[in-house]
């Protein structure tokens, strides 16, 4: 693991995958399903493109602990890391949700897993700011910089700036916070669909900050450690090309590996130019995941990092006593029953 990129995810296996109805007043991204596909279908082929996306990451090391959801009240449960966000020194943050049918996505099983494998000393709970109606959902509303402590963040319904404010306190990060439109005056909803920052790039839509100086500003700011920023385009940005997420893992020999992970659809918009920037310090690991693309969100939103130690082998395990580990994901009712690779 890196400062700013985890070696290991959190993935949910949503087994009656649907675009959440909703969501889509104020999600410009999310699409209709294609006439005469079925519910049923739809969502054979999301669980499709969930599993493709499991077997990629493990197939460059990232270890990748999988949940199943069963349960079809959940049609955004694939996108954890708008509730759920991990932190260097044992943090964990849970986040107030925007849409009511999103708020039971929070899980208690996942919770235990984190406390289980890995070391957790603090999980701070901001799902009681709902009935405020005031919310801030993870790591979909902020990207954050890791590295010099930025939480990068576009005003929407989805992003309060007073918790956003209180966040940064909390976890020791700058809020950054802008407003960002799209050609037609319509607020970006999640920051990480025009936002993504990694070790050594980052992606960002820089022209759709409305203001010229905040926009100036954040260019400056992502730079400042020799980082280079791949500007994207609104076009770049409506394929997806912002919702990317730089991942760690170890090579052979144990030298650290970057990768990048996106949608075969972000790739495709990528110019030569931008994917040479990229590949200087990321290898590109792309999945096809067209239908999961419907609800709004695409690869980084699937993707919940985890930024925690590992306990040690020989310390308790949460799932020492589970018969049938390493066949099975982890099941709707917090068994695990296996997952990484």
């Amino acid at each position: 693991m890196s400062a700013q990129s985890p070696s290991a995810v959190i993935l949910i296996r949503a087994l009656r995958f649907v675009p959440n109805p909703e969501t889509a007043a104020d999600n410009a991204f999310q699409a209709d399903v294609p006439r005469g596909q079925s519910v049923d279908d739809t969502a054979a082929r999301a669980l499709g493109e969930m599993d493709a996306l499991a077997a990629a990451l493990r197939e460059v090391g990232v270890t990748v602990h999988v949940f199943e959801d069963e349960d079809h009240t959940r049609p955004d449960s694939v996108f954890p890391n708008n509730w759920l966000s991990t932190h260097a020194g044992g943090y964990v943050a849970v986040y107030p949700m925007y849409a009511s049918n999103r708020r039971h996505e929070r899980r208690a099983d996942v919770l235990e897993m984190l406390k289980s494998r890995y070391r957790v000393q603090t999980i701070m709970d901001y799902s009681g700011l709902e009935p405020d109606g005031i919310f801030l959902e993870g790591t979909g509303a902020m990207v954050l910089d890791h590295v010099s402590r930025v939480a990068y963040a576009a005003r929407s319904h989805r992003m309060d700036s007073h918790v956003l404010e209180r966040f940064c306190t909390d976890f020791g990060y700058e809020p950054m916070a802008f407003d960002a439109v799209d050609s037609d005056g319509v607020p970006v909803y999640h920051t990480n669909v025009m936002a993504c920052v990694g070790t050594d790039v980052a992606l960002f839509a820089l022209d759709m900050i409305v203001d010229e100086q905040r926009r100036q500003e954040v260019r400056e700011r992502l730079s400042v450690n020799g980082r280079r920023v791949v500007e994207l385009t609104e076009e770049q940005v409506r394929e997806f090309a912002g919702n990317a997420v730089e991942l760690c893992t170890r090579t052979p020999d144990g030298r650290r590996r970057y990768v990048m992970a996106m949608s075969a659809r972000a790739r495709r918009s990528l110019t030569q130019e931008q994917v040479a920037v990229i590949e200087e310090s990321c290898e590109i690991v792309a999945v096809d995941i067209p239908t999961i693309e419907l609800a709004g969100g695409s690869v980084r939103c699937m993707i919940a990092g985890i930024h925690l130690d590992r306990r040690p082998s020989t310390e308790p395990d949460f799932s020492a006593a589970v018969e049938g580990i390493d066949e099975h994901p982890h099941t709707a009712d917090g068994r695990d029953r296996a997952e990484e690779g």
